[in-house]
């Protein structure tokens, strides 16, 4: 059969739509798919493909498409991989949420009945968190431009070599902050750079001292860069302001856990005119980047043109008041990611041996091991955990089945065995894991 014959052979739109079932979505929108699945193939016939395609194989896929239309893309996932901030799965888990329906006072003062600011319902947490008045936009790179922008656009920003990094997904430091319109007067080397070499870079077009806290990195060996309290000390010699960005945004003492990560209200209490963090890292809320310092910096950043097309809308707005609330009140259990870090390994372990009780047809066993914080946080650190190591004669196969779940489990394989991670699986996510796992056995 040619290809002429293969063509005419296909059904007409009208044919395949009367024989679609799907119930509930406009018609218009079926026919619409029938073209596209008909004319994907006359491509693939033109193309050589295939001996001719079956009716009932163009109205499967028909039916297959508009069934994307019906569910959600956007899915919760159990993460059992021991990645506290897994970037892939949405870095910090969110907790308990209630986003109003209808209207809300986003910018409304109820009391006044006047227009109001949305950043009032995060601006006094964040104040009474860090002792500083703070915005907040949706993200940290969007932060960084923010500052940038406004403090030292068209003006030349003083940074260490070393500390002009990648944060992911190919976006880079300099590319932002070239885009804010400043201008990088880059100094010392990659691994060391010293007080001097700031010193000795200022110029009369120097508005801006930047340090960029090597969040998702590490390095090691020959390696020294000046204080911040050094840093802080040159900029008011010069009457020129201190930025540093901390990235991960930590506002608890996570040291007593083993993870050494620099607070936020450390660097401000050091004298830093402004700094910087994400929302969704060790904050343990929605992503978004929050800026906290001076109050004459503050009302400058607020005031930028830029700052209205990086704003947050009122569902990030609510979800980020709600985690501040729940850090302030050091509500930990409310705050996923705190809580996940604060486990003990004596902790996943007990939760680990119950649920291995519960599947006594799986072949696994108890294994130590390790978490890590991950979403470009706290390198080369770990937490010490309990793994559920279990056997499979085709661990590929497993991960296919437990990613084909409902919800999808997420895992991980080392040494051809799959291991999950009770850290990182919320409590009352443990019996959809445990019959995720049982249809494995």
């Amino acid at each position: 059969m040619n290809d002429s014959e293969k063509l005419r052979e296909l059904p007409a739109v009208h044919e395949v739509a009367e024989r679609v079932s799907a119930p509930g979505i406009p018609r218009h929108l079926v026919v619409a798919e029938v073209r596209r699945v008909l004319d994907d193939a006359r491509r693939q016939i033109r193309a050589g493909a295939g001996n001719g395609i079956a009716t009932m194989s163009i109205e499967a896929q028909v039916e297959r498409a508009l069934r994307t239309l019906t569910a959600p893309s956007l899915r919760r996932v159990i993460n059992a991989t021991g990645v506290v901030l897994h970037t892939n799965l949405g870095r910090a888990p969110l907790g308990p949420q209630t986003i109003h329906p209808g209207y809300s006072n986003l910018e409304y003062d109820i009391a006044t009945g006047l227009r109001g600011k949305r950043d009032v319902h995060t601006g006094a947490l964040i104040e009474r968190l860090l002792g500083a008045p703070g915005i907040a936009v949706n993200n940290n790179a969007a932060a960084i431009y923010l500052a940038l922008n406004e403090l030292a656009g068209g003006h030349e920003v003083v940074v260490s070599r070393g500390e002009l990094i990648e944060i992911g997904d190919g976006f880079r430091i300099p590319d932002i902050m070239l885009r804010s319109g400043a201008l990088l007067r880059e100094v010392g080397t990659t691994n060391r750079t010293s007080i001097a070499d700031y010193r000795e870079a200022i110029t009369g077009g120097t508005r801006l001292l930047l340090r960029v806290h090597p969040s998702n990195f590490r390095i090691e060996g020959f390696t020294a860069r000046p204080s911040l309290e050094e840093l802080v000390a040159l900029g008011r010699e010069r009457g020129i302001p201190v930025y540093e960005d901390l990235g991960s945004g930590c506002l608890v003492d996570l040291r007593p856990l083993g993870i050494d990560e620099p607070l936020v209200s450390d660097s401000l209490r050091a004298g830093a005119d402004l700094v910087s963090f994400s929302g969704d890292k060790l904050l343990g809320g929605p992503q978004a980047g929050i800026l906290a310092g001076k109050p004459e910096i503050v009302a400058r950043l607020r005031r930028n043109p830029m700052f209205r097309a990086l704003r947050l809308d009122k569902m990030i707005c609510q979800a980020l008041e709600t985690t501040l609330r729940n850090v302030l009140l050091e509500r930990w259990d409310l705050v996923p990611a705190l809580r996940m870090i604060r486990q003990s390994a004596a902790e996943i372990r007990e939760r680990s041996e119950r649920l291995l009780a519960s599947l006594p047809g799986l072949k696994a066993e108890l294994a130590p091991g390790e978490s890590v914080i991950g979403g470009g946080a706290t390198p080369e650190q770990s937490i010490p955990t309990w793994l559920i190591s279990i056997e499979c004669a085709d661990e590929g196969t497993a991960q296919r089945k437990l990613r084909a779940n409902h919800p999808p489990v997420i895992a991980r394989v080392e040494e051809k065995r799959l291991l999950l991670d009770l850290r990182t699986v919320l409590p009352e996510e443990e019996t959809e894991l445990a019959a995720a796992l049982q249809a494995l056995s």
